[in-house]
């Protein structure tokens, strides 16, 4: 298994890699590189940020609520 698979502790799957840094699987599990471990919830976001690094532009996954609209 190479250094980026993960296997779930839930169900023992290989997890799938959504963003660098970044994987799920299909039961609801989520690995974070500096969170670690976590269940997903019907409000989460999973998005890229974007970092300026002085000159250089990167994209970071970021975990955002939904929020809702106002009507």
């Amino acid at each position: 298994m190479g250094k980026s698979n993960k296997v779930c502790p839930v169900c023992g799957r290989k997890m799938k890699c959504q963003f660098h840094g970044l994987q799920h699987c299909k039961c609801g599990m989520s690995w974070k590189k500096d969170v670690g471990f976590f269940e997903r919830t019907s409000d989460m976001v999973f998005t890229l940020e974007r970092v300026k690094n002085e000159k250089k532009v990167k994209q970071r996954p970021a975990i955002r609520s939904k929020q809702e609209k106002p009507k």
